[in-house]
């Protein structure tokens, strides 16, 4: 079992999950705004489940998916962070950060602050070579978060986990080498 790490941004705080967070995440699971670039919401049983396999990875590892918290209201408002998907992935071994916020924190870039910190402690204290992201061709609110990491937009695949046939079946890759990020942060920072 790993030291579990937890990192805070100007307003939100990547944490372990709780039991409290479960039925949150649940109702954002079961949006259907939230959901619409995924093949179907999630039921409560699936929603608890997938913070469970998140928890224990995080309990294992350190890091994963954390769960996020607004620190002004002190309210779970969804997900970020990194994962080592499934390597039926044309382009796996590889690290990807993702995120998923309810609908009434879209708006205020949280997305992009708390994918920012995930990011920071992939290349600094994981020391990863490089990280992905991908979604479905139609998720433009994804891609548009990713661009503003200063993620590059690579080859398009076939999500192997969504059906041939399905609208969400093609999915977009975008790249951030340590490299690009290292020099990102310099200018932001200069």
């Amino acid at each position: 079992m790993s030291a579990i790490i937890e990192f805070k941004t100007a307003r939100l705080i990547a944490r372990q999950w709780r039991d409290e967070d479960l039925l949150s995440f649940a109702q954002l699971n079961a949006d259907p705004q939230v959901m619409q670039y995924f093949p179907s919401c999630l039921s409560r049983a699936e929603s608890d489940a997938a913070a469970a396999r998140m928890r224990g990875l995080i309990a294992e590892q350190g890091w994963g998916f954390w769960a996020i918290e607004e620190q002004a209201s002190q309210r779970f408002i969804g997900l970020v962070g990194l994962n080592i998907p499934s390597p039926e992935l044309p382009f796996s071994p590889c690290t990807e950060i993702g995120w998923r916020l309810a609908s009434e924190f879209w708006g205020k870039g949280y997305a992009i602050e708390a994918a920012q910190g995930a990011l920071r402690y992939g290349f600094t204290q994981l020391n990863l070579a490089e990280i992905v992201s991908f979604t479905s061709i139609h998720n433009q609110p994804s891609q548009a978060v990713m661009r503003r990491l200063g993620m590059l937009q690579s080859d398009n695949f076939e999500h192997p986990k969504v059906p041939v046939g399905h609208t969400l079946h093609e999915h977009c890759l975008f790249r951030l080498t340590h490299a690009r990020w290292a020099a990102l942060e310099a200018n932001t920072t200069s």
